[in-house]
């Protein structure tokens, strides 16, 4: 073959497969080099350098985000960082949780700076632009960002131009999406078995009742039937540089992710996902002293949303078929009240389409030699369309109307930064004032409309409203059905002091004044304030004469923060009745306070506290850092019980500053990382976290029951002296055998052979709710992550694993019967038929008095799991150099592969958006095993 046709084949094959160059290892020439250069790490309105942080600051490098099938890129940071734990969703673009050292708030949210814009979400932003990422997790490094980072803070810094000659990078995956660890549900002779095992519980004698396989020919797997395996597949493309005094970075790119969900052919996906996004970075020196950039960024992205038909699987019969062989239409049961999956997966169609424009124009001004001035202004627009039609269900008795809902929704939001920055050496004392004003307005508004009777012809463009009867619309302006358009604004007022003598001693003080349009007059500013002190013990005189430590540093920390984004209403809930009110004996119309508000809700505050040791021995191949922390949340707002609030219907949830909690632990981090020759690099890197979160107190001593819940009973119950999200019902203590065991027990409602003995708490002879205790809780009391990675001459190999433990999962999934649905198959094989079958399952039954919230659906929620593997290579130097290009790199990976976990379900990492609910797995989207193969170039 020759030269110049091996080169055009080598190019198709990577348009085709794709590459990263972000990926790739250090090249071996500037190892040494690289170790002498001091890191950097973004802080709040700047950079610091790493020995003179005083914080609690973990940095993210690109190569840590790229080369992951994850469409938004903090889902890659799973298990990297001690002290923070994230929880991704199975869900194709899902966005997944962040936790920062505990549960400060039940609403808000991690704040991500990008380029200056402040977001609670970066799924517009592709991991292939960023250049470096830094996790903010303590309140004196949080402080400076005041109101908006009460649950702490990431700031991403996305690529520049480096060198004047331009850099191309075409980086591509391929990969192939699998369902793991699918829950094995009963087969039509188990379920029928099983049917009519729960028939004779429940006294049922009459045989016409019973089920007969002859009349259910049908076998179907329900999970196989809705779900598949899909293709993800993503392909980036950049170019950066430098014209005269222009540095600029362009990126272009598109991700496809098909989803796990199976619609039928020519429907949308179920869950598909795609994204394209764009990027220009772009900075002009004007002069020596000033300094002008647009960070702009733009992405479209189209979401299918199909009705998750999980629960609807896991729940209906095997013994029907999809399809009615008689009709040729979806199969409607008859057992249970369940859609049929295959029907609802088909049939329901729902799309969300997003466009993002945030843009960041910025200029820097330095003057005095000492002082620089930075101005800044982002903007970002989001306008979204969304449509649902559900239409006439020709598989259920009472059809009824289709009916398309539309809402068209617009975010404006944006921020003002200013800053003036004064930097000065005196001998040995550096000293850094920051200074700025800082102005934030936050908008949204929706026009929502619906429509009866609106015919699907197979085509999108058929889904008009217009096409449709009985119509119901709304302006922007007027708001919507339980959509109501809001502006708030935040003005901040910051300062910071950066201080040390020699590097050997630290001293950071910030402080911050926000007022937000939220509260009165009365409550509108709250001041922040923080402060940390490091000693770098390694550069004492005393230490000079050792070679062990290279670092030793003790810091501390102490700071404040706030959150105005809580629930709140201004204006009390009555309703009218007719004839409320008598004089003598005429009835005349009357108003009555339905819902009792409390109109002075007021800011959350969280005070923070942590003490930390870094150290770096062996010439920096080892780095250790170990920090204790323990900080306190007050006024948290949510529900309460107010049971002396009489008529009210929200006795049981009324909305205040009702609670404080508490979070602390102990997390240390370990990184080795070794030249063994000049062909041979290997690196080691482990981290753990230890948390106990706790409700420190509740207003007036009280309590809430909350979130799902069956028949009136709720799962959850936030008290005093437990866990956010703890699980609440009574406690099993076995299975009764026989009737003389029923008999033997305390009093228990609906007892009998084969039901759960539930324990009698108060030991007052009768079970009752008076009984019911705290099963368990869905915070983890650790959470780790390790990982090992290697360069053998080309070749390179990396491995991750990640884990959870002494958390509770709450298995809803199994609890919720209200008929005749389906079970799995180890509660079949476990279940009680007869006396010393089982001590831990109980009966087939339907009977409401066993299958109250109890134990027995509590979960070990503990997981081990390989996150990620990748064997890359690297063409030869000169090789690559043959095919015009700079580099190239071929690689292979596996994202979660295998998961060790003992929970009854499809994956241990449940994803509740609900904190207070978010151990309760209840129709949650499965986490995917993903299998891609990809290239790397830079030309």
């Amino acid at each position: 073959m020759k030269q110049s046709d091996l080169k055009y084949s080598c190019l198709i094959a990577v348009l085709y497969f794709g590459m990263n160059v972000n990926a790739q290892v250090t090249p071996q020439d500037t190892v040494a080099k690289e170790q002498k250069i001091e890191e950097v790490v973004l802080i709040g309105y700047g950079s610091q350098k790493k020995a003179n942080v005083t914080g609690s600051i973990a940095t993210i490098s690109a190569k840590d985000l790229a080369d992951k099938p994850n469409a938004n890129p903090i889902s890659s940071v799973q298990g990297k960082v001690a002290g923070v734990q994230i929880l991704n969703s199975g869900t194709p673009g899902g966005s997944p949780r962040v936790d920062i050292r505990g549960i400060s708030s039940l609403t808000g949210k991690t704040v991500f700076i990008v380029d200056g814009m402040i977001t609670d979400d970066i799924s517009f932003l592709s991991p292939q632009d960023i250049e470096s990422m830094s996790i903010l997790k303590d309140p004196s490094s949080l402080a400076i960002y005041g109101a908006r980072a009460s649950n702490g803070a990431v700031i991403i810094k996305t690529k520049t131009g480096r060198g004047k000659k331009p850099v191309f990078n075409f980086n591509s995956y391929l990969g192939i999406k699998t369902v793991t660890n699918v829950p094995d549900m009963v087969n039509s002779d188990q379920y029928i078995e099983l049917y009519n095992e729960k028939l004779s519980n429940e006294g049922v004698t009459d045989p016409t009742k019973f089920l007969s396989r002859s009349n259910f020919p049908a076998d179907t797997k329900w999970f196989k039937e809705i779900l598949r395996n899909s293709i993800i597949n993503s392909n980036d493309l950049s170019a950066a540089g430098t014209l005269g005094k222009l540095n600029y970075y362009l990126s272009v790119g598109f991700l496809q992710d098909e989803g796990n969900l199976a619609a039928g052919s020519g429907i949308n996906s179920g869950s598909g996902f795609n994204r394209f996004n764009s990027k220009v970075n772009l900075s002009y020196k004007i002069t020596k002293n000033l300094t002008i950039g647009d960070n702009f960024t733009f992405s479209k992205m189209r979401t299918d949303l199909a009705q998750n038909p999980l629960l609807d699987a896991y729940s209906s019969p095997p013994v029907y078929a999809p399809i009615n062989p008689s009709t040729g239409n979806y199969q409607y049961f008859t057992l249970v009240n369940i859609t049929n999956p295959r029907a609802k997966l088909d049939l329901f169609r729902s799309q969300t389409r997003e466009e993002r424009l945030l843009n960041n124009i910025w200029g820097e001004y330095k003057f005095l030699n000492d002082f620089t001035f930075r101005i800044s202004y982002t903007s970002d627009n989001i306008n979204t369309n969304q449509y649902e039609y559900t239409p006439v269900s020709t598989y259920v008795p009472n059809p009824g109307k289709s009916k398309l809902i539309t809402r068209d929704s617009r975010t404006r939001n944006y921020v003002w930064d200013n800053t003036l920055s004064w930097k000065k050496d005196f001998g040995k004392h550096n000293l850094e004032l920051l200074a700025g004003f800082s102005r934030t307005r936050n908008s949204y508004a929706q026009a929502y409309a619906e429509a009866l009777n609106v015919y699907y012809n197979g085509d999108n463009s058929s889904l008009e409203i217009a096409n449709g009867t009985d119509i119901y619309m709304t302006t922007y302006d007027k708001g919507s059905r339980n959509v109501i358009p809001y502006q708030d604004r935040i003005e901040s007022f910051f300062g910071r002091l950066n201080y040390d003598y020699g590097g050997k001693y630290l001293i950071n003080a910030s402080i911050r004044r926000d007022g937000t349009s939220k509260y009165s007059e009365n409550d509108r500013y709250r001041t922040f304030p923080a402060i940390s002190a490091g000693w770098v013990i390694s550069k004492e005189n005393f230490m000079s004469d050792q070679n062990l430590f290279n670092l030793l540093k003790l810091r501390a920390s102490w700071g404040k923060l706030g959150n105005p984004d809580v629930q709140r209403a201004y204006t009390l809930n009555t309703s009218i009745i007719n004839a409320g009110a008598y004089y003598g004996n005429n009835g005349s119309p009357a108003q009555t306070i339905d819902q009792i508000i409390d109109p002075n809700i007021g800011w959350e505050t969280t005070t923070g506290r942590d003490i930390g040791l870094e150290m770096a021995l062996l010439n920096n191949k080892l780095k250790i850092e170990a920090t204790y922390f323990d900080k306190d949340t007050k006024d948290v707002v949510y529900g309460i019980v107010q049971g002396t609030v009489s008529g009210a219907t929200n006795w049981n949830n009324y909305i205040t500053n009702a609670y404080s909690f508490n979070n602390r632990g102990f997390e240390a981090s370990v990184n080795y990382d070794t030249k063994i020759n000049e062909n041979v690099r290997i690196g080691v890197y482990g981290n753990l976290t230890t948390l106990k979160n706790e409700i420190t107190s509740v207003y007036g001593g009280s309590y809430l029951e909350t979130g799902a819940s069956l028949f009136g009973n709720s799962i959850i119950r936030l008290q005093e002296g437990q866990s956010v999200g703890s699980y609440y019902g009574y406690q099993v203590v076995g299975v009764f055998q026989n009737q003389a065991e029923v008999s033997g027990w305390a009093t228990q409602n609906g007892a009998k052979p084969g039901g759960f003995k539930f324990a009698d708490i108060d030991g007052n002879g009768i079970i009752d709710a008076r009984d019911k205790t705290f099963l368990g809780s869905p915070v983890p009391k650790g959470t780790y992550g390790f990982g090992f990675n290697m360069n053998v001459y080309d070749f390179d190999f990396a491995i991750d694993f990640q884990g959870v433990f002494g958390n509770k999962i709450y298995n809803y999934n199994r609890e919720q019967r209200f008929g005749n649905e389906s079970w799995d198959l180890d509660f079949y094989n476990n279940r009680w038929h007869g006396a010393g079958t089982s001590n831990t399952y109980a009966m087939a039954t339907n009977d409401q008095s066993i299958i109250l919230p109890n134990s027995f659906y509590v979960e070990d929620g503990s997981y081990f799991r390989i996150r990620n593997i990748q064997i890359g290579y690297n063409l030869p130097k000169a090789f690559a150099n043959s095919l015009s290009i700079t580099r190239l790199r071929l690689y292979v990976s596996a994202q979660n592969p295998w998961t060790s976990f003992k929970y009854n379900g499809f994956s241990p990492e449940i994803l509740n958006t609900d904190r207070v609910q978010m151990g309760i797995d209840n129709n949650i989207y499965p986490i995917s095993a993903i299998y891609t193969f990809g290239m790397n170039l830079t030309f």
